[in-house]
């Protein structure tokens, strides 16, 4: 019997976005249930009755949160094919350490560029900056952060590039400037099907930060 799997969704999510590359990278089927975070369907309140938000994840009718625990999740019920995290465990460590780091600081810091502005938005924008310059060099001179092949940090970072241009126009910056090489590397990840096809369009990522703007008062 096949597997079911349902995604519950947010097409603007990067955290989504990470869920649906791991589902690509896979190579599986599912079926994509987008929500409507001020109208949340009974399945999501259901699904994940504690945090209330999306991603969920279904798989034969077992509820998986948080976007990193399910694409680790993904990775190790799906392990035959293209592996994301690496054998090793102290390589698995270090993965997991950057995927969190990820997590803790850049969408708050890139979260403040939109939100806020004068003197709050030069520091949230001067401390985005500095941590994608961090990651930048723990990326080095390597195709993917760990190493030859696309991985679990990668997954969790990349899924940002589509809001670049939206933290780039309501910050007034220029991304590519700052940290050329990570810029590239989001080019290179691009490359593939899984990223290409799982990425919101950032026009519309942009369109929509500006009406949330705008309900939010800010412009």
């Amino acid at each position: 019997m096949a597997d079911e799997i349902i995604l519950l969704d947010f097409w603007p999510s990067m955290f989504g976005m990470r869920v649906r590359i791991a589902l690509a990278e896979k190579g599986l089927k599912y079926e994509y249930r987008e929500e409507d975070l001020r109208n949340k369907s009974p399945l999501l309140l259901e699904m994940n009755p504690v945090h209330k938000k999306i991603p969920v994840l279904i798989h034969n009718g077992k509820p998986i949160c948080e976007s990193t625990i399910i694409v680790q999740y993904i990775d190790e019920v799906w392990k035959d094919k293209s592996p994301l995290l690496p054998t090793d465990p102290y390589q698995r460590a270090q993965a997991r350490f950057w995927a969190d780091y990820v997590d803790k600081k850049l969408y708050e810091l890139g979260r403040k560029i939109w939100t806020t502005k004068g003197e709050e938005l030069e520091t949230g924008k001067k401390e985005f900056i500095e941590c994608l310059k961090l990651l930048e060099r723990e990326l080095g001179d390597k195709p993917y952060f760990g190493g030859e092949n696309f991985g679990f940090v990668d997954v969790s970072l990349v899924t940002f590039s589509c809001w670049f241009y939206a933290y780039e126009s309501f910050g007034n910056f220029n991304i590519e400037t700052e940290c050329p090489k990570l810029i590239a590397w989001t080019k290179w990840c691009m490359e593939r099907e899984s990223v290409s096809s799982s990425l919101a369009d950032p026009q519309k990522v942009h369109d929509f930060v500006s009406g949330m703007r705008k309900r939010f008062g800010i412009e």
